[in-house]
């Protein structure tokens, strides 16, 4: 019996070994390589990251907050870096933890370019983040008037209601983006729509005191 069981566990273990010798680099060598890949895009390394790619990391592999290279890319500003990613196969659809989206980083950076060029890869306009926020709204409560026309070019009607019933528009005024604003409405924002509490994108600005938001929403 015990002698069987010696040959087994030899047997087992040769099995093993021969098995592990025939995985694939990406397989045995993804811890280390995935990590230099996330490190390479922290740093804003190209070069480093091409070499990890090459060496086998896994293009959409997530740190700890489940952020991409390329949602780390996008929230740096690195077109170069985003495009290499894209052409590797990174997921453009992919979320962090917290649900946001390369679309969102960029949107919220003000990144056009990488905007467009997700937009292109078919990143999809309307997913929401874990608190119900999309790309536009993030465009929108930061000012971010290049993008939020191109979200508006991409198919994004002007007067869509978002969580708690506001618009872009809206989110706009409440953060005092008066330059958003006044693109919004020259591209059709109904300004007497109201949200879930009855208040409009001029009662948002005054309630929050954005003076200039509200001096364009009052001459308008």
């Amino acid at each position: 019996m015990k002698k069987t069981l010696t040959r087994f566990i030899a047997t087992a273990m040769l099995l093993a070994a021969a098995f592990g010798a025939c995985l694939p680099a990406r397989a045995q060598g993804d811890g280390e390589t995935n990590r230099q890949l996330l490190a390479a895009a922290k740093d804003d390394d190209q070069q480093s990251l091409l070499a990890a790619l090459q060496r086998g990391a896994a293009v959409d592999a997530m740190n700890r907050i489940g952020d991409t290279a390329l949602i780390t890319a996008c929230k740096q500003g690195d077109t170069a870096m985003a495009r290499t990613l894209i052409e590797h196969g990174a997921n453009v659809g992919h979320a962090s933890a917290p649900g946001v989206t390369p679309l969102m980083a960029a949107a919220y950076g003000g990144f056009d370019e990488i905007v467009a060029l997700l937009l292109a890869h078919g990143a999809d306009l309307f997913t929401t983040d874990r608190v119900g926020k999309t790309a536009m709204e993030y465009a929108a409560g930061q000012g971010q008037t290049k993008v939020v026309s191109r979200l508006l070019d991409a198919g994004v009607d002007v007067n869509r209601l978002y969580k708690n019933d506001l618009t872009a528009l809206m989110w706009a005024a409440g953060y005092d983006r008066a330059e958003t604003v006044q693109l919004l409405l020259a591209r059709g924002a109904n300004p007497a729509l109201k949200d879930n509490r009855g208040m409009t994108a001029k009662d948002i600005a005054v309630q929050t005191k954005s003076a200039r938001a509200s001096g364009v929403l009052s001459a308008g």
